[in-house]
C-alpha cells in the first residue's frame, strides 16, 4: 500500500514539475518583451537610459489603467477576451493534432452568419432560442471546418492553404447572405437585429460584455476533458506527435484530422455565434475580417495548445489590445502592443526550435549509441 501511494504521490510531483516547466517559457517569454517593449516607449516619451524603470512603470500602469482600471475599462477588456478564448481553444485542438486552422477566421464569420439567420426566428423562448443559436454555431462552424479537414485528410492537400481560401470565401458568402439574400435590411449594410429571447444577458449597461465569457471557459474546459482524459483526445494527441506511428498502433490519421478540424471549426463558430448573440445582436457587412481567428493562433501558441492556458493567455492578449487607445493618449504610439504580441511569439516559437533539435541531437545518440 505505501508503494502504491508513494507511485501516486511521485506521479503527481512529476505532473506538477512538468506543468510548471511548461508555464515557465512562455512567462519567460512575456517578461522579455514587456522588457524590450520599455525601449520602444523611452525613445517615444523621450525618456534616458537612466530612466528605464520609470518608463517600465509608466507602461505597465497604463497598460492596467487602460484595461481594468474602472467598471467600464475592465467590462470593455471583456469584450476583447471572450472571442480570443474561443478562438484560441479552436487553435489549440488543431495544433495538438498537428495541425494549423488558419480558417478559424471564416469558422467564426460562418458562427456569426448562422447566429443572424437563427437569432431572427420570432415566438422562441430564451430557453430554447439561445442554445439553439449555439448548436447552430458548432454546425456552420464544424461543417466549414470539415471541408479542408476532409481534402487533407482524403486527398493530401495543404490545410493552411484550404483554410486560407476558405476564409476568403466564407467572408464574400457572409457579404452575400448581409447585403443580398432574403435575410438583408433593404438599405442598410446588415441584417435585421435578432429577437430578445435571442440576446445573450449583458453584464450592465456600461458595456456590451456579457455572459459569453462564461460560454468560453466552459468549452476551453470541455477541449481540456477532450484532450487530456478521453481516448478521443489521446488518439488526437497521439496523430499530432506521430501520425504514422499512432496509424501502426490502430488509429486513423484521416478520421481524426477530420474531427481534429471540425472540434476546431465548432468552437470557432460558437465564438461567432455569441459574439452575434452577446455583442452586435446583428451580422454586419464585413469590410475586412474581423480578425479574432488570427489572434488566436497568437493566444493558442503562447498558452503552448493547452485549453485552459488560453484562458489566461487571451485575458493578456485582450488587455493589451483594450490599453491601445490609453497608450496612444499618453504618447506612447499603440503599436507598442503589437510589438509586445510579437516579441512573445518569436520567443515561443523559439521553444518549438530549441525542442526540434534537443530530440533530434537524441534521436542521432539513440542511432550512433
Amino acid at each position: 500500500m505505501s508503494n502504491v501511494k508513494n507511485e501516486k504521490n511521485n506521479a503527481a510531483l512529476e505532473s506538477i514539475k512538468a506543468g510548471l516547466k511548461s508555464l515557465a517559457f512562455p512567462l519567460v517569454a512575456i517578461i522579455i518583451s514587456i522588457f524590450v517593449a520599455v525601449f520602444f516607449v523611452m525613445w517615444a516619451k523621450g525618456y534616458s537610459i537612466l530612466q528605464y524603470f520609470s518608463a517600465l512603470s509608466n507602461l505597465f500602469s497604463i497598460i492596467w489603467s487602460g484595461s481594468f482600471g474602472d467598471a467600464r475599462k475592465t467590462m470593455a477588456t471583456l469584450e476583447y477576451v471572450t472571442p480570443l478564448i474561443f478562438t484560441g481553444v479552436a487553435h489549440a485542438i488543431a495544433f495538438k493534432t498537428g495541425l494549423f486552422n488558419i480558417g478559424v477566421e471564416g469558422q467564426f464569420i460562418m458562427g456569426m452568419i448562422a447566429a443572424a439567420a437563427i437569432g431572427v426566428i420570432p415566438g422562441l423562448s430564451p430557453v430554447i432560442h439561445v442554445p439553439l443559436i449555439i448548436f447552430g454555431g458548432i454546425l456552420a462552424g464544424g461543417l466549414w471546418a470539415a471541408i479542408p479537414g476532409y481534402l487533407k485528410a482524403k486527398v493530401g492537400t495543404n490545410e493552411v492553404i484550404n483554410t486560407i481560401m476558405m476564409n476568403y470565401i466564407g467572408m464574400y458568402l457572409a457579404n452575400w447572405i448581409i447585403l443580398r439574400s432574403p435575410l438583408a435590411v433593404k438599405g442598410k449594410a446588415s441584417t435585421p437585429l435578432i429577437q430578445k429571447s435571442a440576446e445573450l444577458f449583458r453584464f450592465n449597461d456600461l458595456s456590451r460584455a456579457n455572459i459569453s465569457i462564461f460560454i468560453g471557459i466552459a468549452f476551453a474546459l470541455l477541449a481540456y476533458w477532450i484532450l487530456w482524459k478521453s481516448t478521443t483526445g489521446y488518439e488526437l494527441r497521439a496523430v499530432g506527435i506521430n501520425p504514422y506511428g499512432a496509424e501502426y498502433g490502430g488509429i486513423s490519421i484521416a478520421k481524426n484530422t477530420i474531427l481534429a478540424m471540425v472540434l476546431s471549426g465548432a468552437i470557432a463558430g460558437v465564438g461567432g455565434a455569441t459574439h452575434v448573440a452577446g455583442i452586435f445582436h446583428q451580422a454586419q457587412d464585413f469590410m475586412g475580417f474581423p480578425g479574432f481567428g488570427f489572434d488566436g493562433i497568437a493566444v493558442a501558441l503562447l498558452a503552448k495548445s493547452n485549453p485552459i492556458g488560453c484562458i489566461a493567455s487571451a485575458v493578456l492578449f485582450g488587455a493589451l489590445n483594450s490599453s491601445s487607445k490609453m497608450l496612444q493618449l499618453n504618447g506612447i504610439p499603440k503599436q507598442i502592443v503589437y510589438l509586445i504580441q510579437s516579441i512573445v511569439i518569436i520567443f515561443v516559437a523559439t521553444d518549438y526550435i530549441v525542442k526540434y533539435f534537443t530530440e533530434k541531437k537524441k534521436k542521432e545518440a539513440m542511432i550512433n549509441g
